[in-house]
C-alpha cells in the first residue's frame, strides 16, 4: 500500500515566479543585435545548441545563457561582432539578473495551502545568489522547511532530496512546470509527478508525458490543494 503523502516539492523558476519570459525577451533582443548577421530562427538554433552544450561548463541560469550568447554572437559574426554588441549582451545580463521577482497566479495561495500539513522543499536549479535573491523577494521562504538550490535535476536529485525528507521518495510530491526536469526524474524515483505547464518553455526542457499512475497534470496551482487532498 503506498504510504501516505507528507513531502511536496515545488519547483520556483515558472513554477511560483516568472522567468522565462525574461530569457525570451533577452533573446528576441540579442536577434535584433545581431539581425545583419544571422535570421532568427537560424540564431535561436544555434543559441540553444550552445547552451546545450555549456551548460557542463556553467550550469543553468542567466550568466550561462549570457555566456553563451555571447559565443554565438562570436561565431555568427565570424569572430566580427562588434564590442558595443557584446557590451549590450551584458547589460542584458545585468538586467534580468537586477529585474524584480513576480509571483504566478495562486502560487502564494497553493503554498499556504500545503504549508501546515506537510513538509514542504522548494527544489530549484540555477544562479544561487539569483535564486536567493528571488526566494527572499517573493517572501515564500518561511513556509518552506527546506530549501535546496541544485546544479541539475536528475533521478538521483531527488532521490536524495526526498530520501531525507519525512516518508521518503513515496510518500513525496513534485510540483513545477518542467516535464524534463521536474516531472519524469521525480516519478522515476518513485514520487508523484505535478505538471503545472507554463506558456513558454525553453527548448532544453521539452519532453514527452509519462504514461506513469503516479503523473498528474493541472492548469494552475489554484487546483493543488484540492489534488493533494485526493492523494492523500
Amino acid at each position: 500500500m503506498a504510504q501516505k503523502l507528507q513531502t511536496i516539492g515545488f519547483d520556483a523558476d515558472d513554477t511560483l515566479w516568472h522567468n522565462e519570459r525574461f530569457f525570451h525577451l533577452t533573446q528576441e533582443r540579442f536577434a535584433d543585435l545581431l539581425a545583419d548577421h544571422a535570421p532568427r530562427d537560424h540564431l535561436a538554433e544555434r543559441l540553444l545548441a550552445a547552451e546545450t552544450r555549456n551548460i557542463g561548463h556553467y550550469g543553468f541560469g542567466v550568466k550561462g545563457f549570457v555566456l553563451s550568447m555571447i559565443e554565438t554572437a562570436i561565431e555568427v559574426t565570424d569572430e566580427r561582432v562588434p564590442a558595443s554588441v557584446i557590451r549590450q549582451l551584458l547589460e542584458a545580463g545585468q538586467d534580468m539578473l537586477d529585474h524584480p521577482m513576480e509571483l504566478l497566479p495562486h502560487a502564494r495561495e497553493a503554498v499556504e495551502a500545503v504549508a501546515d500539513t506537510h513538509h514542504l522543499i522548494l527544489i530549484t536549479k540555477g544562479d544561487l545568489l539569483h535564486q536567493e535573491r528571488k526566494l527572499a523577494q517573493s517572501g515564500l521562504g518561511d513556509l518552506f522547511d527546506g530549501i535546496e538550490i541544485v546544479s541539475d535535476k536528475q533521478p538521483d536529485t531527488y532521490a536524495r532530496i526526498f530520501g531525507n525528507a519525512p516518508g521518503g521518495p513515496e510518500a513525496a510530491m513534485m510540483v513545477g512546470n518542467s516535464m524534463k526536469s521536474d516531472i519524469l526524474p521525480a516519478i522515476e524515483v518513485g514520487a508523484w509527478g505535478v505538471h503545472v505547464p507554463f506558456e513558454l518553455v525553453w527548448g532544453f526542457e521539452h519532453a514527452e508525458p509519462p504514461s506513469a499512475a503516479r503523473f498528474r497534470e493541472l492548469s494552475d496551482l489554484s487546483s493543488l490543494p484540492a489534488l493533494v487532498e485526493e492523494v492523500g
